[in-house]
C-alpha cells in the first residue's frame, strides 16, 4: 500500500488515520507555532477517542498536552515534537504493507497515540502528558516532569521500543559548547600577529576525546564545528559542540570538571564553556519493578516476553527516575530509524502494544 491509497487504509483503521494526521502536522521543536498546531490537533483527536479534549497548558512558553488527572499517580509521558525540519522528510506519509513511514512516526507520535487509545475506559488517577521540547533537552518542561514524577507511583514513557523491547536503562547526557576567542590578522602578511582559534580548537578536540571511558559506556563526541570567516584571515573565533553520554552520573561529573577546566595552548587565547549535564542516567533499579510487572501482564494477554534493553539515547524518563519515580521506558512504537531518513513503524503492532499498555494501567490501578 502506498501513500496514494493510505487514506483508504486510514478510514478502515481510525488509529492509523489519526497517526497520519499527526505526522502530516509537522512539528519540529524549534517551530513554536507548529508545536502549538500539533498539540491542538492532538487535543481534537483526544476528543474523538476519549470524549473530552485535553487541557493545553503553556509551560515556560511552550505548549503541553495534558489529558486526565491534575495530580496523577500514574503518568503516561511522551512528546509531540520531532527532529525533522519542515519538508526534510519526503514523502510525508507512506504505507507499504505493514511498514509506515513519515517524520516522527516512530519517534514518537505512534507512542503518543498508543497512550491515548490505551486510556479508553480507564478511570483513576492517570494523566497523559506530552511535551514539545524533548528533542532539544526539555529545558522548558524539565521542572514540570520532575515535580509531577516526585509524587507519582509510576511513570510510563511512550518512547519507541528497541525491536519491541522496553528500555530499562538509558545513558545520561551532557551537552557543551566551547568557544575559543583568538585574534584576527592577515594570514599572508602578518600571521604571527594573530592568535589562531582554529589551531586552538583542534587542541581542544584532541583533549576532550581522551575523556572517553568505554568501561562505563562514556562517549565524548565533538560534533558541530565552526571557525573563521575568510580564507585569508587568521581565525579569531571558533565554536565546538560536544555530546557526552554515560551510564554513570559520576562519569558525567568527571567529564564536566575536565571540560570546564580546559586551558588554551596559547596563553593569548581565551576559552569559554557553556552547557552542562542535561539528563542524569536512567538506572535499572528505577525500572526493575515495573519491568517485572509488564512481563507478567504480557503473559496474561498471551504475548511473548517483551525483553528489555539498555540504550545510549536519553529521554524524559531520565528526569522522572531522578525525581524518585518508578519508571518504564520504551513502551511505544515497534519499528526503527529514529532520527534517520528510513524512520518507520510496524502498523500491525499498534493495537497489541496499546492493549498491553491498557492492561498495565489497569493492573497498576488495583
Amino acid at each position: 500500500m502506498t501513500s496514494q491509497n493510505s487514506s483508504e487504509y486510514g478510514r478502515l483503521t481510525p488509529m492509523l488515520a489519526a497517526l497520519e494526521a499527526l505526522v502530516r502536522c509537522e512539528s519540529p521543536t524549534e517551530d513554536i507555532d507548529a508545536c502549538r498546531n500539533v498539540v491542538r490537533l492532538a487535543s481534537d483527536i483526544a476528543t474523538r477517542v476519549l470524549g473530552t479534549p485535553a487541557e493545553i497548558k503553556e509551560i515556560e512558553g511552550r505548549p503541553v498536552f495534558w489529558w486526565g488527572s491534575p495530580e496523577p499517580e500514574i503518568i503516561l509521558l511522551g512528546h509531540l515534537d520531532t527532529v525533522w525540519p519542515h519538508g526534510s522528510y519526503q514523502p510525508l506519509w507512506e504505507v507499504d504493507g505493514d511498514v509506515v513511514r513519515g517524520p516522527g512516526v516512530f519517534d514518537m507520535k505512534a507512542g503518543f497515540l498508543q497512550a491515548l487509545y490505551a486510556l479508553k475506559g480507564i478511570k483513576g488517577s492517570v494523566a497523559l502528558i506530552a511535551t514539545t521540547d524533548e528533542e532539544t533537552g526539555s529545558h522548558a518542561s524539565r521542572k514540570l516532569i520532575l515535580d509531577l514524577s516526585a509524587k507519582a507511583k509510576a511513570v510510563l514513557v511512550l518512547e519507541a521500543s528497541l525491536d519491541g523491547k522496553v528500555k530499562t536503562g538509558r545513558k545520561g547526557t551532557s551537552m557543551y559548547q566551547v568557544h575559543v576567542h583568538g585574534l584576527a590578522s592577515h594570514a599572508g602578511l602578518e600571521p604571527e600577529k594573530g592568535v589562531n582559534a582554529t589551531t586552538e580548537i583542534a587542541h581542544v578536540i584532541l583533549k576532550v576525546t581522551e575523556l572517553e571511558n568505554p568501561e562505563h559506556g562514556t562517549s565524548v563526541v565533538p560534533t558541530v564545528l565552526h571557525s573563521g570567516n575568510t580564507t585569508n584571515t587568521v581565525p579569531d573565533h571558533a565554536i565546538l559542540d560536544i555530546d557526552i553520554r554515560s551510564f554513570s552520573l559520576a562519569e558525567l561529573e568527571r567529564v564536566d570538571t575536565a571540560i570546564r577546566g580546559l586551558k588554551a595552548e596559547n596563553p593569548k587565547a581565551r576559552i569559554e564553556v557553556t552547557g552542562g549535564i542535561n539528563r542524569p542516567p536512567l538506572q535499572e533499579q528505577s525500572t526493575a519493578d515495573l519491568y517485572q510487572r509488564v512481563e507478567k501482564v504480557a503473559v496474561t494477554l498471551g504475548m511473548q516476553p517483551l525483553g528489555s534493553a539498555k540504550v545510549g539515547g536519553a529521554s524524559d524518563g531520565n528526569f522522572a527516575a531522578a525525581a524518585g519515580a518508578p519508571v518504564l521506558d520504551g513502551l511505544g512504537a515497534v519499528g526503527g530509524g529514529a532520527h534517520a531518513p528510513n524512520e518507520w513503524l510496524s502498523a500491525k503492532t499498534l493495537e497489541p502494544r496499546t492493549e498491553l499498555l491498557h492492561a498495565l494501567i489497569v493492573d497498576l490501578l488495583k
